[in-house]
């Protein structure tokens, strides 16, 4: 047997391409990597016979797949007379019958399934999925603001924009501006910086995805603050001045967004907050918080207690903790209970307040109301990995192939989940990653979501040319994210940008999951890559002019992006080349916006105008306006393929000037309501 052969039982790609048609072999070496990752030994030749011998045994033995979804080819292989035992997924009366070449109809859930053929010689205990065909679709047509919550500062937050600015924002931008939804960066738990160190600030390589991250919190919002004792108010007094002097350096000063520095000062606070007794009524509702979060808050509250005593890497820890379910954890996390039920206590206050934002949006009128963002990974050394260790592929990390755009490929530093084990599981810290995602959105956009079907695996100490794809389960990711959508009433939105796989905007089409398109990669490539006209956009899609990753539309229309990256070292050819370069890509989509009768080739702000117009004019479900590009930010807020070289998330909103924009002067800005009436006239 060779070793592609043995790749293949596990889901694991012999090839790649960089570019449509254009296929290049991956080597023996990545491929070696990847079944590594699974436990395979690939040692000697004779260890590859007798892996793949035991994969097909395996696989032979049973009469179904671990998880399995209704309506799934799988269930063809089945004979008739096959016994068939159902647990439903809400608990009763099993149900018991004889396989006739179709299901009976069944409840949407996640049930157990025990399958036995006639002759007993296959026999599988598996999680059956029974979900909706599609997700739920937006409510008409819909347009709102895209928002990095950090960035935005009222005069109220404690140096970076916290839930109570998110609350203010939906609040007003409903009722005033008509706006239908707010999207966030992702709100997940952040791997806490190590003394002398600093805090991650990238919200797409978090801690956990699982829990939301307190340092979000509007200290003053908690009930319990107004009920401090006399002495710790004068502390909590102190503490909130010096977080106006940390509010005050961005905001005068144009200091960079210091994450660690108001963490600090907000969990000074929460120590003082967290002294003051729970009323019944809110003890009652953390109680019932606690029993929700069950096993999984416990471990999430239990890693953050033990990095407070051995530092935020897990694998640094004494042998014996690297084990969530040793006996030694067990022991320390008795002696940190105390800790342990403040780290879980902040996790409430956190869940308390999104509730409160979303239920501000909703009462504000918007359609959606928020809309959150689940990063496609999460840190190596951080809750998540330590918690769910066995589900993690160990000595790898996610990232891209070398294609037209970085012949060196990405990688993003994130470990990947083994499919083989969450299939094992049902999927369950998937499932519940969802639920906790869905309880405050109307709707969710999934990063990447190409990662459903099949993620770029990259062996440790190896650069991105050495991967290889790993595939996924997508009938079954797809399906439980259709089931939870459906439960929440939420819509789905996944990123689809950059290189897609033939037929996945087609499989998420197809289950009611919107797709994103960005402005500037909106061309007819089969005709000269004109700029695509506007009736001729999918209709199920988010639409916008820029990301997160992108240059704000301001920076695009001067070319000072260009300016920036030639600073940065980033560009592959001479400045002048890429300034006229991209002059020309501006004037092409500035001149089709003239010739759909919008004034364009203007002013700075009435070009910008004229772009988010044209978005209008096509048929996307969803319009998603930039909130920096409303006030002519010329800084983006991350630039790919930096670290130190560039501040990347740490940026506030700001003005063409440079001058930092609070949320109180976005509301009362002129031009940000020149510019939402003009966009707001296209509907």
């Amino acid at each position: 047997m060779s070793l592609a052969q043995l790749a293949v039982l596990y889901g694991i790609d012999s090839f790649y391409e960089p570019a449509p048609g254009e296929r290049r072999p991956v080597s023996p070496a990545a491929l070696r990597a990847a079944l590594t990752a699974f436990g395979v030994d690939t040692s000697t030749g004779a260890a590859i016979d007798g892996a793949v011998f035991e994969a097909q045994q395996r696989r032979q033995k049973r009469a179904l797949p671990d998880t399995v979804v209704a309506g799934s080819q799988a269930f063809g292989s089945l004979p008739h007379g096959t016994r068939m035992v159902l647990t439903p997924e809400e608990g009763g009366e099993s149900l018991e019958w004889s396989w006739s070449g179709e299901l009976p109809q069944l409840p949407y859930g996640v049930h157990r399934l025990y399958a036995e053929t006639p002759d007993g010689r296959r026999a599988s205990a598996s999680h059956l999925i029974v979900a909706p065909g599609r997700a739920p679709a937006p409510p008409g047509r819909s347009h709102g603001l895209l928002v990095q919550l950090y960035s935005l500062l009222s005069q109220r937050s404690w140096g970076m924009g916290d839930l109570g600015d998110l609350a203010e924002l939906a609040a007003w931008s409903g009722r005033d501006l008509g706006v239908d939804f707010l999207q966030v960066n992702p709100l997940h738990a952040a791997v806490p910086g190590a003394p002398g160190g600093s805090t991650d600030p990238s919200p797409y390589r978090p801690s956990s995805r699982r829990f939301p991250d307190p340092v979000h919190l509007r200290i003053e919002d908690i009930p319990e603050y107004a009920h401090l004792a006399p002495e710790d108010r004068e502390r909590a007094a102190a503490l909130a001045q010096q977080a106006a002097q940390l509010r005050e350096s961005v905001l005068g000063k144009g200091a960079l967004i210091d994450r660690d520095a108001v963490w600090d000062l907000k969990s000074q606070a929460l120590e003082l907050i967290r002294a003051v007794p729970l009323g019944p009524g809110r003890r009652a509702a953390y109680c019932a918080f606690l029993a929700e979060g069950g096993a999984d808050l416990e471990r999430h509250a239990t890693w953050y207690a033990l990095a407070e005593r051995h530092g935020p890497d897990w694998r640094a820890w004494p042998e014996e903790l690297r084990d969530p379910g040793s006996a030694a954890t067990a022991r320390a996390a008795h002696e940190l209970m105390d800790r342990i039920d403040y780290h879980s206590r902040l996790i409430w206050l956190t869940d308390t307040q999104l509730g409160a934002a979303a239920a501000a949006a909703r009462d504000a009128g918007m359609a959606l109301g928020l809309i959150h963002d689940l990063a496609v990974g999460v840190h190596p050394d951080g809750a998540d990995t330590w918690a769910h260790g066995d589900l993690y592929a160990a000595g790898t990390s996610v990232g891209a192939p070398p294609d037209a755009f970085n012949s060196r490929g990405q990688d993003w530093g994130l470990p990947p989940w083994r499919p083989d084990r969450l299939a094992q599981c049902g999927y369950a810290p998937f499932r519940a990653l969802l639920r906790g995602l869905f309880a405050h959105a109307g709707a969710l956009r999934i990063d990447h979501v190409m990662g459903l079907f099949r993620l770029w695996w990259i062996p440790e100490g190896h650069p991105p040319t050495d991967g290889a794809y790993v595939r996924y389960d997508a009938e079954a990711l797809l399906a439980l994210l259709v089931l939870e959508a459906h439960r929440a009433g939420a819509v789905v939105i996944g990123e689809d940008l950059g290189t897609v796989e033939r037929g996945v905007r087609e499989e998420l089409a197809a289950r009611g999951i919107l797709g994103t398109s960005v402005l500037w990669f909106e061309r007819d490539w089969d005709h000269g890559s004109r700029p695509l006209p506007p009736e001729r956009w999918r209709a199920d899609c988010l639409a916008t002019v820029t990301t997160h990753d992108l240059p704000s539309t301001a920076a695009k229309l001067t070319g000072d992006h260009v300016r920036l990256r030639h600073r940065l070292g980033l560009l592959s050819g001479p400045l002048d080349a890429e300034l006229a370069a991209e002059a020309a890509d501006v004037r092409e989509w500035l001149a089709l916006a003239a010739e759909l009768g919008l004034p364009a080739e203007g002013p700075e702000e009435t070009d910008v105008q004229a772009l988010y117009r044209l978005l209008r004019r096509t048929p996307a479900r969803l319009t998603g306006i930039w909130l920096p590009d409303a006030v002519g930010d010329r800084r983006p807020q991350n630039v790919p393929g930096t670290w130190a070289e560039y501040p990347n998330w740490r940026i506030p909103v700001t003005g063409p000037d440079g001058r930092v924009v609070t949320l109180e002067e976005l509301a009362a800005s002129a031009r940000l309501h020149a510019f939402m009436a003009a966009v707001r006239a296209e509907s």
